[in-house]
């Protein structure tokens, strides 16, 4: 029978991570954790704190999952990639939504992103005030279109506006109605387009922010 790898800090959050993905944040405890490791409880007093201490080390993990963005690449392209990474790895662990910005404890990953991104806006010209403003608008619009995205009860985008044009009587709701028959029209059309347009707005008007 083969040796269980040694226990660490970085299993216990990695077995962290695995307990939120399959059964959400709230199953997140000293005991599952453990369970997912096949040891005892106790034993994980020897690499993390508490329950908070495990928590604080998943938001961190996630955002280590998030791509920095790179120094060599103009900002708005950098911020484009990463605001793309954010919401792929939000969708692998949407039970972090609620804890991304709540954590009081902070870990190296999250210090070491967010320091890359404010740095990235300020080597393009913006000014510290206008930094913070551009990151509190960029990650409002990526944490709420990926909750938005999460809530949403079908997959394919055309085949819902098309079921919607058919509940809707001719006459009634007459722009709801059109609106659903024309996105029933667009096969293949997906979420991702429409996050793709928001976030060039939002890329327009911090442009113009920065040129003021």
């Amino acid at each position: 029978m083969p040796a269980r790898p040694q226990l660490s800090r970085e299993r216990v959050i990695e077995a962290a991570v695995a307990v939120a993905d399959e059964r959400g944040v709230a199953a997140v405890s000293m005991r599952n954790v453990a369970t997912q490791l096949g040891v005892e409880a106790m034993s994980l007093y020897h690499h993390v704190a508490n329950k908070d201490a495990i928590l604080d080390g998943t938001v961190d993990a996630v955002f280590a999952e998030i791509e920095l963005p790179d120094p060599e690449l103009d900002w708005r392209t950098a911020m484009r990639r990463r605001a793309g990474s954010a919401r792929e790895t939000l969708a692998r662990h949407s039970w972090a939504l609620g804890l991304m910005e709540s954590r009081r404890t902070t870990g190296p990953a999250t210090l070491r992103h967010h320091d890359a991104v404010l740095g990235c806006l300020r080597g393009a010209g913006f000014s510290t005030a206008g930094a913070v403003h551009a990151v509190s608008v960029i990650d409002s619009y990526v944490y709420g279109f990926t909750l938005q995205e999460r809530q949403l009860p079908f997959e394919a985008v055309d085949e819902a506006a098309g079921e919607l044009a058919e509940r809707l009587a001719e006459g009634s709701y007459p722009h709801l109605r059109e609106t659903a028959v024309a996105q029933a029209q667009r096969a293949g059309y997906t979420p991702a387009e429409e996050f793709a347009f928001g976030f060039e707005l939002i890329l327009d008007a911090l442009e113009r922010l920065l040129s003021r």
